[in-house]
């Protein structure tokens, strides 16, 4: 049975994945992201360890989605209590703006992210060109994770702050739940004047366990389109 062809984004994502696995040196703790094109990293980092090379690099997961991945790849696995500093993370976005603040958490992971990008020395963002944005909120949602307890009370209080909240659900209709059973509200704002003034006020309201606003957490960014890969590093 042959396999099915490669669509042009997810070649541009698996391109710059593989150009941020290159960042890997021997020997290094590296976190692993979440999501389709963090899954090409975990691909390619197999592949390579699977040719004798990064023998001694270990992951550190940033979801039981992409735990499940690396050790089915053969990717040996730590974690933060074994390794409570990162040297080097990759992972994924949905919207990054041109100071490399980002929105994550399209696929749920945001804050296992967060936690696993704050512990890292580098965190290195790869995206297809279709991810880039004058403005974060133009294109995206900002995903915010909430307790279960009390998660009405959240809303009317997201939609205050001018946001369309919208509870994720799966599949069958219920509640998405997180790694950590938690809901997660998208919360469409519209394009953020100041994403870290609002990041300051989601972070202050109990039972917001997380949001997925990444504020001066990404150092570099690999970003692949039709004319090529680039590579840049966040403005000073």
């Amino acid at each position: 049975m042959s396999q099915p062809e490669e669509t042009e984004v997810a070649r541009f994502k698996r391109l710059a994945a593989e150009r941020a696995v290159e960042l890997i040196q021997p020997g290094m703790v590296v976190g692993l992201g979440s999501g389709s094109t963090a899954a090409f990293v975990v691909r390619r980092l197999a592949a390579l360890r699977a040719g004798g090379r990064l023998m001694d690099v270990v992951g550190v997961p940033t979801s039981l989605e992409t735990e499940s991945l690396a050790r089915s790849l053969g990717v040996p696995l730590s974690t933060l209590e074994e390794h409570p500093t990162v040297d080097l993370t990759i992972d994924g976005a949905d919207e990054v703006d041109p100071r490399l603040c980002l929105i994550k958490g399209g696929g749920g992971a945001l804050l296992r992210e967060k936690v696993v990008a704050q512990a890292s020395r580098r965190e290195v963002i790869v995206v297809d060109e279709s991810k880039l944005s004058p403005r974060l909120g133009t294109r995206w949602p900002v995903p915010v994770e909430v307790l279960p307890f009390g998660w009405s009370s959240q809303a009317l209080f997201l939609e205050g702050l001018g946001a369309r909240a919208t509870m994720r659900v799966s599949r069958d209709g219920t509640p998405f739940r997180t790694d950590q059973g938690n809901f997660i509200f998208d919360c469409a704002f519209g394009p953020i004047d100041e994403p870290a003034e609002l990041a300051r006020k989601l972070e202050a309201r109990a039972g917001l366990v997380e949001h997925g606003l990444f504020i001066g957490l990404a150092t570099e960014l690999i970003v692949s389109g039709p004319s090529g890969v680039e590579y840049r590093r966040r403005p000073d």
